[in-house]
């Protein structure tokens, strides 16, 4: 039977959330790929699935276009609080992720907060495939690297207009050091507390902007001493603001939008993948 979705943006870094609350969960990778694609599907970035939860208003499942599975997605978490809040008329939800908890605010200006946990800092949790100084890897250009529940490695730049970020990020995004694959930022440090950021996204390519991407580029800006605890993240689509006192959770704070809501044509659920 056709499946009901609802198409949202966080600064232009579209995802489609699937609500199977008191339902079967339909969503499997070969349907996530047919999904997200472009000229065939619906289009996204990353799809987010609602599913019952005893501890939390919910339990969300995310994925990347390419039909592999990440442990959060910051847009899109912020998309499905933006949901649930409106659903329930509060300003505070919980929702459960393979993160963990993550306590999710509606601000006065109608952004969404969330606290997207701990930063994860050590190279076997990241993961990368050996024991390295994670503040500094050994590769050209010297990036930093963190996980925010998914892996990231940050290069920072004097010119963001001299990166070619479509052979770059590839390149690093696959490179043997990350086992599990990469997001890959590049950031121009406009000051202490304003930085310019390019993604190239993990299984998702160049993006208009990501809430983890976001919050990992702040983090390794942090941890090097280049950035105050209170960062403007400006990205291609536009601007979240990044939290972190160094030693306790990362705050994201951004806006989502509702592009539209549809319906999947039979076809596509059952199209060969």
């Amino acid at each position: 039977m056709p499946l009901n979705f609802h198409k949202m943006h966080a600064n232009g870094d579209d995802f489609v959330i699937v609500d199977s609350r008191d339902s079967a969960n339909p969503i499997t990778s070969a349907l996530v790929r047919r999904m997200g694609d472009r000229n065939r599907g619906v289009g996204f970035n990353q799809l987010a699935v609602l599913l019952d939860c005893d501890d939390a208003h919910a339990r969300v499942m995310f994925w990347n276009a390419d039909g592999s599975a990440l442990d959060v997605c910051g847009s899109a978490t912020r998309g499905a609080a933006d949901m649930l809040m409106r659903e329930s008329s509060t300003t505070s939800i919980t929702l459960r992720t393979k993160r963990g908890l993550l306590t999710c605010e509606r601000m006065a200006n109608g952004e969404i907060a969330v606290d997207m946990g701990l930063p994860l800092l050590g190279w076997s949790d990241i993961p990368l495939a050996r024991e390295l100084d994670t503040a500094a890897l050994p590769l050209a250009g010297g990036p930093a690297a963190c996980s925010m529940g998914n892996p990231h490695c940050t290069y920072f730049v004097d010119d963001l207009a001299a990166i070619d970020i479509a052979t770059i990020g590839p390149a690093i995004e696959t490179n043997a050091l990350f086992p599990l694959k990469t997001n890959v930022h590049f950031v121009q440090i406009i000051d202490r507390s304003h930085i310019r950021l390019r993604i190239w996204e993990r299984g998702a390519g160049v993006a208009q902007g990501s809430g983890s991407c976001s919050c990992g580029a702040a983090v390794n800006g942090i941890r090097r001493g280049l950035l105050d605890s209170s960062v403007e993240v400006e990205c291609d689509g536009g601007s979240v603001t990044v939290q972190w006192d160094g030693v306790g959770p990362v705050f994201l704070i951004g806006p989502v939008e509702v592009s539209f809501s549809g319906m999947t044509a039979d076809s596509l659920l059952t199209a060969t993948a």
